[in-house]
């Protein structure tokens, strides 16, 4: 009989809640996901290890930010979401979220002039040169916006997260001679997954439109927040449980056997610490070509990844997918599994059978990471759980835009930014399809990146039909 991981957290998570407020620490304990214990064993295990994040980076009008009030707009965001209360932790060996007070941060950062540059070239490509596609109110760096001091100061306060930080932080940057001010709105991702990042947007702007000044909310309400998350939490751990069976093992013994992790001494320590991008937009995908896209990115992705590996060997590429179980209230947390695509070096593969073989992960997306990393040894593979790259698709008509003093935050995408992965690709489709490539650059130079992304757009123009 399979024993399953998630049985056995729920078993030691339940030891812990029982006795919580019985001895000399009072506060309640509330579960993680599969997904947020991930985070906080990787952080617990590596103390060199830094956190996840979830950045969004936004350019206001000078003078629009006032930060007095974004802090009391975020504080009654934090009370309304015990995902942001608290702290994040590992009590004997158990990984949990024991309830406290708001954890954000909301502060300037200190700008140099005369600084150095922020870690990473700019990005490159069509779109952050500001082509007519309309790069320019969507660039790189984005308009208004030097690629200079501002930018590279909000950049270190994020590489330089503290793993005992806060859950939010809301960091606003402006050089001299800015016209804009950077606002980046970031997140510890145990406490919020992509899909969730609406409630945040959403959220702030609420509370800071507020006139009564964004006071707290009374402590009934915040009661009823600890149960919501918490429901929505066990029911999630109940989905991860039902998940974790035979069949989902014999399923990823058979897709991931091959895997193995890159040769010893080629893979940077910890998240990259410089990093560069590389931008371009194509058409949209329109009727029902649209089921194609995520299909023909990941086979897009393993191009550009073998194109940088430069071996033979299967490479495994994460996607983040689900969601929240259904009927569980709009709480922050992760409900996000990482699903991961085995990718054998060759020539693009015909669409049809990458959609098929995507569609079969889809029908066990739910098996928590640690199962499927053990499916997969068991199945001999010679594989940590180590990602060779990362792959993230948003649907940007699903997020509400970011409003402060009536004003629209432009979304803008940094250069520089830290990668959990050797190389991270993110896809947005709205009125194109923006795909941007990020890279470790202590391990790959700039030109091998730019022919890896070169590689990327030429199989994702194979399968979607798209032009130059």
């Amino acid at each position: 009989m399979h024993s399953s991981i998630t049985a056995a957290y729920l078993t030691r998570y339940r030891s812990l809640a029982s006795a919580a407020g019985t001895g000399s620490d009072p506060a309640p304990l509330l579960p993680l996901t599969g997904a947020q214990r991930r985070f906080l064993i990787t952080r617990h295990r590596d103390r060199l290890a830094r956190t996840d994040i979830v950045p969004l980076f936004f350019a206001f009008p000078r003078g629009t930010v006032d930060l007095p009030r974004l802090r009391r707009a975020a504080l009654r965001l934090a009370h309304r979401h015990p995902a942001l209360r608290g702290e994040f932790t590992v009590l004997r060996g158990t990984p949990v979220l024991r309830l406290g007070e708001p954890s954000v941060e909301v502060a300037r950062v200190p700008v140099d002039p005369s600084g150095p540059a922020a870690t990473g070239p700019a990005a490159t490509g069509p779109a952050a040169a500001g082509a007519a596609t309309g790069a320019a109110a969507d660039g790189a760096a984005g308009a208004g916006l030097p690629d200079g001091p501002a930018r590279a100061a909000l950049l270190r306060a994020l590489l330089d997260w503290p793993t005992d930080g806060p859950a939010l932080r809301l960091l606003l940057a402006a050089g001299p001679q800015d016209e804009e001010e950077l606002l980046a709105v970031a997140l510890d991702h145990a406490a919020c997954d992509e899909q969730s990042l609406g409630l945040v947007t959403e959220g702030l702007g609420a509370a800071y439109a507020d006139p009564d000044g964004g006071e707290d909310d009374p402590g009934a309400g915040r009661a009823e927040a600890v149960e919501s998350y918490r429901a929505a939490v066990e029911g999630q751990l109940a989905t991860e449980a039902r998940a974790a069976s035979e069949a989902a093992q014999r399923h990823w013994a058979a897709r991931l056997g091959a895997l193995a992790d890159a040769p010893e001494g080629t893979a940077s320590a910890g998240a990259a610490r410089s990093t560069g991008m590389a931008v371009d937009r194509l058409p949209a995908v329109t009727g029902a070509a649209r089921g194609g896209v995520f299909p023909a990115l990941l086979d897009a992705v393993a191009a550009a990844a073998h194109r940088l590996d430069g071996g033979d060997r299967v490479l495994a590429l994460g996607y983040p997918w689900g969601g929240r179980p259904a009927d569980t209230a709009p709480v922050l947390g992760c409900f996000l599994n990482t699903l991961v695509h085995p990718a054998p070096p060759g020539p693009p593969r015909p669409l049809d059978a990458l959609g098929a073989d995507w569609w079969d992960d889809l029908d066990h997306a739910d098996t928590p990471y640690d199962e499927v990393v053990r499916a997969a040894r068991s199945a001999g593979a010679s594989w940590s759980g180590a990602l060779d790259g990362l792959l993230t698709f948003e649907d940007l008509h699903r997020r509400p835009p970011l409003v402060l003093g009536g004003a629209a935050g432009r979304e803008v995408h940094l250069a520089g930014r830290p990668l959990a992965a050797p190389i991270a690709v993110s896809a947005s489709h709205g009125e194109d399809l923006l795909v941007r490539l990020a890279w470790d650059r202590e391990r790959y130079s700039d030109a091998a990146a730019e022919a890896a992304f070169a590689a990327l757009l030429a199989t994702l123009r194979h399968h979607l039909g798209t032009g130059a």
